[in-house]
């Protein structure tokens, strides 16, 4: 992390599908994220066929607002159309997908690195021939099977699991004021500290054995003889 660059990013990408039917599932986290980003900067996404996706241009920030339409496993198609055409490099980007060996209500900011399986994150490192930009992985927990994987990731999460996804957004919003400015590092340092496991309930005190009575407070005075 050390050694990641730290000038604003100059284009955010949300990975997801399109179409109704993929609106509310797991996969779509990304483009959860953009929605409620442009919602932010006030901003509005249009289609643009040259970019094949979704585009807003938040000229405040300096940058652009991407959710490709040419489904996941082409995601590079936009991203790089669109990178090429406004002259934006690799390590400009940030990239907004969800993340299966993160748990529900947890994020993590990174630069470059491995993929982890993820098909979109292949076609655009695919497309932008490297894996050095950004990403911003939101957590939607993992099925337990390998195999379950794909039926996971397409549909929509349970309530309590898209609470927390949702509060999740909320905080990596709450630190787009350093993204902009460039401080990507230290907002790397908030969103991806884990929270503090709870403390385990004390053990119940053992029973105090209760004190022998006092005899001589409670035993009738002797009668002395009289003389």
């Amino acid at each position: 992390m050390s050694n990641a660059p730290t000038r604003p990013p100059r284009l955010i990408v949300g990975l997801g599908n399109p179409g109704a039917e993929y609106a509310e599932t797991r996969h779509n986290a990304g483009f959860w994220f953009c929605e409620r980003l442009a919602a932010t900067l006030g901003v509005r996404f249009a289609h643009e066929s040259r970019f094949h996706g979704l585009v807003a241009n938040a000229r405040d920030a300096g940058m652009w607002l991407l959710m490709p339409q040419t489904f996941m496993n082409r995601s590079g198609q936009a991203i790089g159309a669109l990178a090429r055409f406004y002259r934006i490099e690799p390590a400009e980007i940030l990239v907004v997908h969800d993340e299966l060996d993160i748990p529900p209500g947890q994020l993590r900011l990174k630069f470059g690195g491995g993929l982890g399986g993820h098909n979109g994150l292949k076609d655009t490192s695919a497309h932008l021939y490297t894996n050095d930009y950004w990403r911003l992985r939101i957590g939607i927990g993992h099925p337990g099977d390998r195999n379950e994987v794909v039926n996971f990731v397409l549909k929509p999460a349970r309530r309590e699991e898209q609470q927390l996804i949702d509060e999740a957004i909320d905080k990596a919003l709450a630190i787009w004021p350093q993204l902009v400015r460039g401080e990507l590092n230290a907002a790397a340092t908030r969103l991806n500290a884990r929270p503090a496991q709870p403390k385990p309930p004390k053990p119940p005190k053992a029973p105090q054995p209760a004190a022998a009575p006092d005899t001589a407070a409670t035993e009738p005075p002797k009668e002395e003889p009289q003389p």
